[in-house]
């Protein structure tokens, strides 16, 4: 598989993690961030853990991420990751 193609397979992937967070599936959000590395990958699942409340391990995300925990509500940081990657 071409880089490219690994990136647009990668982008897919956390567009339906966003959207089955959304619709209240939070365990198949998760499942997915998990098998991909990318800075926001780890971005996704530091908002994950940040939802679930486990404020520790959405740390360990946001520093993997290069990132700090946003201080914007959950629907905010959302959009926001959803924009970022959805530009992609």
């Amino acid at each position: 598989m071409s880089q490219e193609a690994k990136i647009t397979k990668h982008t897919d992937n956390l567009i339906k993690a966003l959207e089955l967070d959304k619709a209240g599936n939070w365990d198949e959000a998760h499942k997915i961030v998990q098998k991909i590395e990318s800075k926001e990958s780890y971005q996704v699942h530091a908002y994950l853990h940040r939802k679930e409340g486990d404020r520790n391990n959405a740390n360990y995300w946001y520093r993997r991420a290069s990132k700090k925990m946003p201080e914007i509500n959950l629907d905010e940081e959302w959009q926001e990751l959803y924009d970022l990657i959805t530009e992609k």
